[in-house]
């Protein structure tokens, strides 16, 4: 007997690609499951503007979760990078996270420059409070241009030349779209600190739910949960908002430890704080990072990032 599966997700190229990637997955894993995409329309594909205006990034997770919730699907697929940080997940429902992609930016500019050699008043586009916060205090020299939209008109915009000479993008989202080979540069963590989630998909399914739960579980994948947890305890310890200049990145070791970075910026880039704390329980890893950054001045830093 066929049991059907319904993954609701967003519509765009890219979320497109990641439910085609987990159907696949589900196919494989598990006999006799039949998946299905359920496409959801939500605010953030429709708004232009800034995030802040609508909502912040739930107004990507929101409608598909509410998918999940009244029962139009069984699962709901996520950029864990999406998922507010300032507003609890809703209740009765629980993430599982499959092995982690790439956590690293990507420079794209048509002429092949790299970040260290574009000349001066170059337009590079980003909407990331972090990437604009890294960029203007490594490269003031460079034009930051706010641009938003799904990967692939962002790549239009830097191919186009008109609005913007070069885009910074995640290079996960990239691979998943099949267009990696376009990335001129990575930029590692040590020079674009990753967001929080980066290359991170999160399949979040209702606790009640022991059928569908059962089908995810074989794609679970226990360091990137650990990672995970560690990385969303320090965003909801800080109250994380779409334009809070806020990175960092977890990396759960074979041995069991987790190592998580935190970093809180001013708007411009020109005050960073820090923290790195090491541990066997990613809540209270995360927790002790958070009080690191809160301790050196995070939640003014943040308040007044809500201002700008």
């Amino acid at each position: 007997m066929t049991h059907r599966i319904r993954i609701a997700s967003r519509a765009s190229v890219m979320a497109t690609a990641q439910v085609t990637w987990l159907m696949e997955e589900i196919t494989r894993s598990s006999s006799g499951v039949e998946p299905e995409f359920v496409p959801v329309t939500t605010t953030g594909d429709r708004w232009k503007g800034p995030l802040s205006e609508v909502g912040g990034k739930a107004v990507f997770t929101s409608a598909v979760t509410r998918a999940v919730l009244d029962g139009r699907a069984d699962l709901a697929l996520h950029c864990l990078k999406d998922m507010p940080g300032d507003q609890p997940e809703p209740p009765g429902t629980v993430c599982l996270y499959p092995r982690r992609d790439d956590v690293n930016d990507v420079l794209v500019h048509p002429g092949g420059c790299k970040l260290d050699d574009l000349p001066p008043d170059t337009r590079v586009g980003t909407s990331a409070p972090r990437r604009i916060a890294q960029l203007t205090a490594a490269y003031p020299h460079l034009a930051i241009v706010p641009v938003r939209g799904n990967a692939d008109t962002r790549l239009a915009l830097a191919h186009a030349g008109e609005a913007v000479d070069a885009v910074i993008l995640a290079r996960a989202g990239l691979r998943r779209i099949g267009r990696e080979s376009e990335a001129t540069e990575v930029l590692g963590a040590d020079r674009m600190m990753p967001a929080l989630g980066a290359g991170q998909l999160a399949m979040q399914a209702r606790a009640d739910d022991p059928s569908t739960l059962a089908v995810l579980t074989p794609l679970a994948d226990a360091a990137a949960a650990r990672a995970a947890v560690a990385e969303r305890t320090l965003l909801r310890a800080l109250a994380g908002h779409c334009h809070a200049p806020i990175a960092g990145h977890a990396i759960a070791a074979a041995s069991g430890e987790v190592r998580l970075a935190g970093r809180v910026y001013t708007p411009d880039g020109s005050v960073v704080l820090a923290s790195e704390r090491t541990g066997t329980e990613p809540e209270a890893v995360g927790s002790a990072v958070a009080r690191d950054l809160i301790g050196q001045g995070a939640n003014d830093l943040l308040a007044a990032s809500r201002r700008t």
